[in-house]
């Protein structure tokens, strides 16, 4: 979003969950910003994206974080992932993010590999609507790095990441899964082409 807005692209932040992490926060520093709206579910305030906000502002790129993401009861739609398509179907382009584990046809295999039920899942054909998809990429070792200084979850949350997803075989298969997962999908469109 700084390389597009440093070359003149009207982009703005529609929804990035920074989770109070230093690093996050700083990233999105000095980037135009729509507000989210609030909502109330069961007697609390929830910050959601506002999607109605967005279509007005219409910016050419917007950056929506959290693609997998289950919407607060009484949003226009009941997953993040269906705002990005509205969105998209608008003429905006859409910078998002998702986790490997959230792809609705690797659901079974998430759960052998990590022993957890994912219940938030994006439809594969978001897939193919993609013009690029980028493989965020770490290796074992830096990404529980990262997860021990806090980068990752809040500090009481380490233990338990680290005796579940966070073990390095877990690990080391989901990004094996991930490196496939981006591969099948680049042979996809050059065979396309």
């Amino acid at each position: 979003a700084h390389s597009l807005l440093q070359h003149h692209i009207d982009v703005q932040i529609a929804y990035v969950e920074t989770h109070n992490r230093a690093e996050t926060v700083a990233l999105t520093a000095n980037l135009p910003l729509i507000p989210r709206k609030k909502l109330f579910h069961k007697g609390k305030a929830l910050d959601e994206l506002d999607l109605n906000a967005v279509l007005i502002r219409h910016p050419e790129v917007v950056v929506v974080d959290e693609l997998a993401h289950t919407n607060v009861p009484g949003s226009k739609n009941e997953k993040r992932w269906q705002d990005v398509v509205d969105l998209l179907d608008a003429g905006i382009s859409v910078i998002t993010a998702v986790n490997i584990q959230h792809l609705e046809s690797l659901n079974s295999i998430m759960q052998q590999i990590s022993g957890v039920s994912i219940g938030e899942k994006i439809p594969d054909q978001l897939f193919t609507i993609a013009d690029e998809i980028v493989n965020i990429d770490l290796s074992v070792d830096e990404l529980i790095d990262r997860l021990k200084a806090g980068k990752i979850y809040h500090a009481d949350k380490i233990p338990q990441a680290l005796e579940n997803f966070f073990k390095k075989e877990i690990i080391i298969q989901l990004r094996e899964q991930a490196l496939t997962t981006v591969a099948n999908y680049l042979d996809h469109k050059i065979n396309q082409n």
